[in-house]
């Protein structure tokens, strides 16, 4: 375990050289507000790993390892809901939102649909809701905090505290150009990690044949605990049922539209490319997700003898690999936690600088000052705000989750139900929907998931927050009929057909 350690801290300090490197050139690059949320004019290629990188977080490579070691085979319905979902969200909606925005120059999610319903209710209330994402960053220090913890050998709360200051100083360094030139490198790396931990599974159980060698891993956990090779496990949290596995895809389906990665797409130079970013996300994180079954090795391979859930694929990687393999792997898995963290930094700062303080605070007159003027103070709030949202953040997790997955998804599910129906009508909807409807879609959307998932009727915090945003989606097309005579019906630009 010394050697791992040794080698871990090498390998640590090489990565965070590199990204300082990057950091450093990219904030000399970085001057105005939309450089710093969305990096302006960027490449499908760098784009598309950016956005896989970002969509597949520590959680990837850590807690969904975690749920398959836990509940076994029903978890691989996971791969499906990421790499089916995930997909179809963004072709259903990216290339959309990216031609309405031509026009329309937003520089995030609640800018883009205050403008388009032309709703401060919305804009505000959408840049609140957004504030759920800080669950999204506690999950990924969580993930950063316990490698810290298992392979440097500190204790749970000084790696907290390290790789939440890491973190911020990133962000608050380089913004959206630090963090998508980055991301590109962090996806390269969990890409072969992935790939690599996939493969290492099938040289150690191998039996023969493709076929032998997964059916002799399922003997052994069926031989520990039936529900274990289930189609649908009933002591799982989230694939329980085939309502549950629904659930679960359609919320990924929902997450594709996430404000950290609808940043991507608004970031991107020219719209003719937006089918190679989206097919190199594909290509990228259909590899990633293999790591998934990296939790159910842990579990053939080691019994119920892990540290912690969270852990188990860590303790597989120790048991099969050796030292310097083991160190790479925790390198890899502080750069996944920093290429969704820095992200989602930057889309919660631009909300507070732009969003609140220039469309809302300034454009109203509640807030007198020069357009210079407000143009630097906005700049200076979207750095400032970054250490307040990283120590709130902290505090969330300040004693370790059960399930970092599921902190994660508390934000994700939050934002979906939410945000979803003014999407969705924004892009689709043959005629505009009035602001009173997407305000009320807004309220109710994120209203019923709270009461469904915190009151415990939908345990799942997936299948709440897809029932959540069905019923988001649901309200704003009954309000938009209540609401809208038909005779001052007034097309959707760049609406369905």
């Amino acid at each position: 375990m010394e050697l791992i350690t040794l080698y871990t801290w090498i390998g640590f300090a090489v990565f965070l050289l590199l990204m300082a490197a990057v950091g450093y050139l990219s904030s000399k690059k970085m001057k105005t507000m939309s450089d710093f949320a969305i990096g302006n004019g960027l490449g499908p290629y760098v784009l598309g790993f950016s956005f896989a990188a970002t969509y597949l977080s520590a959680a990837t490579f850590l807690g969904y390892p975690g749920w398959s070691y836990e509940w076994g085979l029903s978890n691989l319905w996971l791969f499906l809901a990421m790499i089916g979902g995930g997909p179809i969200g963004v072709l259903m909606v990216a290339k959309r939102i990216r031609r309405l925005n031509t026009k329309q120059k937003s520089l995030s999610l609640p800018d883009w649909l205050g403008d388009f319903y032309n709703s401060d209710i919305l804009r505000v209330g959408t840049a609140l809701i957004l504030l759920f994402n800080i669950f999204y960053i506690a999950a990924q220090f969580v993930a950063g905090a316990r490698i810290f913890e298992y392979l440097l050998g500190m204790s749970y709360t000084t790696g907290l505290l390290l790789i939440a200051a890491i973190v911020v100083a990133y962000v608050f360094a380089g913004g959206a150009l630090a963090d998508i030139y980055t991301d590109a490198i962090q996806a390269v790396l969990m890409a072969v990690t992935a790939l690599i931990i996939f493969i290492s599974g099938l040289v150690i159980f191998w039996q023969g044949s493709l076929s032998g060698t997964f059916a002799g891993i399922s003997a052994d956990l069926a031989a520990q605990n039936e529900n274990l090779v289930a189609v649908f496990n009933p002591e799982s949290l989230h694939f329980y049922s085939f309502g549950a596995v629904f659930g679960a895809i359609s919320i990924q389906w929902a997450f594709a539209s996430a404000p950290h990665l609808f940043n991507k797409v608004l970031g991107l130079k020219n719209e003719k490319d937006l089918g190679k970013m989206i097919a190199t996300y594909v290509i990228v994180a259909s590899l990633c997700v293999l790591v998934l079954f990296g939790g159910l090795y842990s579990r053939a391979a080691l019994g119920g003898a892990v540290a912690a859930t969270d852990l188990a694929l860590v303790d597989y990687i120790i048991w099969a690999f050796p030292a310097i393999f083991v160190a790479l792997f925790g390198v890899v898995i502080l750069a996944a936690a920093m290429s969704t963290t820095d992200g989602i930094f930057v889309s919660i700062s631009t909300v507070f600088a732009n969003d609140i303080y220039l469309k809302f605070l300034v454009r109203r007159g509640i807030i007198r000052t020069s357009d210079e003027q407000a143009q630097r103070t906005a700049f200076r709030i979207s750095r400032l705000t970054v250490p307040i949202i990283g120590l709130l953040a902290l505090l969330i997790v300040i004693r370790p989750p059960e399930y970092m997955g599921d902190v994660m998804w508390i934000g994700i599910s939050g934002i979906a139900a939410g945000t979803m129906g003014p999407i969705l009508q924004a892009v689709y909807a043959k005629r505009k929907a009035p602001a009173r409807a997407a305000e009320l879609s807004m309220f109710i959307g994120l209203g019923s998931y709270l009461f469904l998932y915190f009151s415990g009727i939908i345990p799942s915090t997936m299948s709440a927050g897809a029932t959540a945003t069905f019923i988001g989606i649901a309200t704003i097309n009954v309000a938009s009929w209540v609401l809208r005579p038909s005779t001052e019906a007034q097309p959707a630009e760049g609406g369905g057909s």
